[in-house]
């Protein structure tokens, strides 16, 4: 049976890859795994566009899960340094979302698109048998902007500095706090401490700020994965070691405890709104200072080395592979049954 969540590299070279229609010109960066964005040159314009599903998790309450859903679609345009402009949204509902239900999910993104400054420029929302909470459709971001301000996330240079806001698990430990707090036997303060960790995922304006506030060589959000597997395809993709250390990182109030209840490593699992950035010394340092100026924590995790071998990521002095999967989907699965 295959793995939950994202497929691997090697189905997507062997499937994905080779089949991508038609060959144009005005396509300068395809699909790439590893890269969550593609880039269209149209005079003299880039426009980045990216895919994401979207996830309503009633359990968040129906506008916070549709603001937090749009947050991650529109945060892989915003990694890439330029600002999302537009965004269309496919709704495929299960039968039993009341209108009301709707209402506010949609009153959620919508303004949580026009704080952004993004409109919504088309889609599909619909009712279907068959379609079960948490994924009801799709979106497809886009940002316009100058080709000069692309930031890639396999553009890590040797002598940079490794930059995590926010910290690892954030995301999965404030879902599961939400959604199985009784399955963690933990304390109902840590449980509602660990709660708040997805009152906002700030990922949208915290990658711009970023770009904003430094001279960005590389910009990744660690997703699906979590921490390791973004550092794993940045390295990768740039050639590059990363050394890395977890000392220095953040870690919000809750997440390491739920994620011992739960038996998972916070380094390996989704933390939507969490950036991974490299960037000069002191341009990193450039964007700690405007990360924690804001109040989201940010802090220097580690260096980026030149390597005779293929790219890749030493750990506390150990090299790690990136993690076959996101244990986080069978940890759902057990606390779901």
């Amino acid at each position: 049976m295959p793995d939950r969540g994202k497929i691997d590299d090697a189905t997507f070279e062997e499937i994905i890859a080779p089949q991508l229609g038609a060959d144009r010109d005005d396509v300068t960066l395809g699909p790439q795994h590893g890269v969550d964005f593609g880039v269209l040159s149209v005079d003299e314009h880039a426009i980045v566009t990216a895919t994401d599903p979207i996830s309503i998790l009633p359990a968040l309450g129906f506008e916070r899960a549709g603001r937090m859903a749009l947050d991650i679609v529109l945060t892989d345009v915003a990694v890439s340094g330029i600002e999302p402009t537009h965004v269309t949204v496919s709704l495929s509902l299960p039968t039993e979302m009341s209108d009301e239900e709707l209402a506010r999910t949609w009153h959620g993104m919508a303004s949580h698109a026009e704080s952004l400054g993004v409109s919504v420029v088309a889609g599909h929302t619909a009712r279907y048998e068959g379609i079960d909470y948490s994924w009801v459709g799709g979106g497809t971001a886009l940002g316009v902007g100058d080709p000069a301000d692309l930031v890639r996330p396999d553009g890590a240079q040797p002598g940079d500095a490794i930059v995590l806001t926010t910290g690892p698990g954030t995301e999965t430990a404030g879902l599961f706090a939400t959604l199985f707090p009784a399955a963690l036997d933990l304390s109902a303060a840590t449980v509602a401490t660990a709660q708040e960790q997805v009152g906002d995922i700030l990922g949208v304006a915290d990658a711009t700020r970023a770009s904003e506030a430094g001279d960005l060589h590389a910009m990744h959000d660690a997703t699906e994965g979590g921490v390791v597997g973004g550092l794993a395809e940045m390295a990768t993709g740039a050639g590059v070691r990363f050394v890395v250390k977890r000392d220095p990182a953040p870690i919000q109030p809750g997440v390491q405890a739920v994620c011992e209840a739960v038996s998972i490593d916070p380094w390996t699992v989704s933390s939507a709104g969490s950036l991974l950035l490299t960037a000069p010394p002191e341009e990193a340092r450039a964007v700690v200072k405007a990360m924690e100026a804001s109040g989201t924590s940010a802090a220097i995790i580690g260096t980026v080395e030149a390597t005779d071998s293929e790219g890749g990521v030493h750990l506390d002095g150990e090299r790690i592979e990136p993690p076959a999967g996101d244990p986080a989907w069978d940890a759902m699965a057990r606390l779901s049954e």
